[in-house]
């Protein structure tokens, strides 16, 4: 097993090719470089480079001063620098240029093995914290949002504009359009993508309770608050952070967050200092802020703060030509998750989506599409794996004569089977309460 590419710089031949043999019989790949040049040269060719092993005294350059060129070259390599004679001024400069360690040839060759270990596995971590950014950096992209409407192409192009600043977005929409997704897109799209990205749904609690998740509190503000607490726009220091269903939030705590947006500052709950954040805030809302404005509900200064750059989002029923894409999207996502083979979505069931209303949106879809890969019989999401109200258009057609009790009795017989008689799960996949499965199954007399 290859623990680790490791590089050793030194002019010694003799040295060099030992210490390269004995890494090597560890189960490191090593690399070799006679000269400070040279060394820089395979930093530069090379993708990946763990350790950098170099003599302090080279030919071309000297070992404490490289380390900066290094890291600027491999970012996440860490460096051993080896010396015959070790000063300790040498080695407190080395360790503040980035040298993972400093130690002398000879005294401490049985430390270079061990040594090395940990600092392979430090580089190790660091590549895969770095893969994982990217990782999350591809998956929230704008690359990553499904439509080729003229409304989402406009959007995308100018949600990618504003990305590259600093700016405080507001993003407006129904409720299931994607406003998170945008939100995510922007943020890693922008100059904080490898900082923080936090997010909170101000709907989901009261006042109180919002309050200290987003700004923190310390020990004794409040009964059972032994130990100070940091708050959401701390943890997003330098990054982003997402408010979520922003027209919910309470008259008096909308004072305390324009406060931040204006002096990046804050007051901890029970505290007396100031608490300086860098963040970008990124708002979204299903409301009408102005219309909320009037009504008294949302102070009209945080509402212009907030609302430097708009972002609307359309409805899924006013961009449909971006239906059958989405719905292929999301087949291939949940087929891959649930492990089905299911990649096939027929003319009918394609024609019932088209024609759906989507109160829910993207976020309906999505459930759609997953409920119908679940119930799918073969490699084809057909009009069967469909719920019933996708139906009440369908049924007085001459291709397809059923009632709508005879499409719904056969819909849920075919969930039973799927569940095999499961009553819980079958009421869950068909939206609708247990007590309603048992009085639909008794009004059209199917076998409990």
């Amino acid at each position: 097993m290859n623990k680790g590419r490791v590089l050793i710089i030194d002019d010694e031949k003799d040295i060099r090719t030992l210490l390269a043999r004995v890494i090597a019989l560890e189960g490191y790949e090593v690399l070799q470089a006679e000269t400070a040049a040279k060394g820089l040269k395979l930093l530069k060719k090379e993708d990946v480079i763990h350790t950098v092993i170099c003599d302090v005294k080279l030919p071309d350059g000297y070992g404490v001063d490289l380390v900066p060129e290094i890291k600027n070259l491999q970012p996440l390599c860490e460096v051993i620098l080896l010396t015959a004679f070790g000063k300790i001024e040498d080695g407190v400069r080395a360790i503040k240029n980035g040298a993972f360690d400093y130690i002398s040839k000879g005294d401490d060759n049985h430390k270079i093995i061990p040594l090395l270990a940990k600092a392979t596995e430090k580089a190790k971590l660091q590549f895969k914290v770095r893969e994982l950014e990217e990782c999350a950096g591809q998956r929230f992209s704008f690359r990553q949002i499904v439509g080729r409407s003229r409304q989402m192409k406009e959007l995308i192009h100018l949600a990618r504009k504003v990305a590259q600043t600093d700016a405080t977005v507001l993003l407006t929409g129904e409720t299931g359009t994607g406003k998170e997704v945008f939100a995510q897109a922007i943020h890693y799209e922008s100059k904080r993508a490898n900082k923080p990205f936090v997010a909170i749904n101000c709907s989901t609690l009261g006042k109180e309770l919002l309050e200290s998740e987003l700004f923190g509190y310390m020990p004794g503000a409040f009964t059972g608050a032994q130990k100070e607490k940091t708050g959401l726009f701390e943890e997003a220091h330098t990054g982003t952070i997402f408010l979520d269903e922003m027209g919910e939030m309470d008259l008096n705590l909308q004072a305390k967050l324009l406060r931040v947006l204006e002096t990046g500052s804050f007051i901890k709950i029970g505290g007396t200092k100031e608490t300086e954040v860098d963040v970008r805030v990124i708002a979204a809302t299903n409301r009408d802020l102005l219309k909320e404005v009037e009504r008294g509900n949302f102070r009209s200064d945080l509402y212009y703060r907030l609302s430097v750059f708009t972002l609307k989002l359309p409805a899924l029923r006013d961009r449909s030509e971006d239906i059958p894409l989405l719905a292929e999207y999301f087949l291939g996502e949940a087929a891959a998750r649930m492990n089905r083979k299911v990649s096939k979505l027929d003319k009918t069931f394609l024609q019932l989506l088209a024609r759906h209303s989507w109160k829910g949106n993207v976020r309906e879809l999505k459930n759609i599409i997953e409920r119908a890969v679940i119930l799918c019989e073969g490699d084809t999401l057909t009009k069967d794996t469909l719920p019933f109200d996708f139906f009440y258009e369908d049924h007085t057609t001459a291709e397809n004569p059923l009632s709508i009790n005879q499409v719904e009795k056969e819909h849920i017989r075919k969930v039973l089977a799927y569940t095999k008689g499961n009553k819980t799960k079958t009421a869950q996949l068909l939206g609708i309460g247990l007590s309603t499965l048992y009085r639909k199954m008794e009004e059209y007399g199917i076998e409990k």
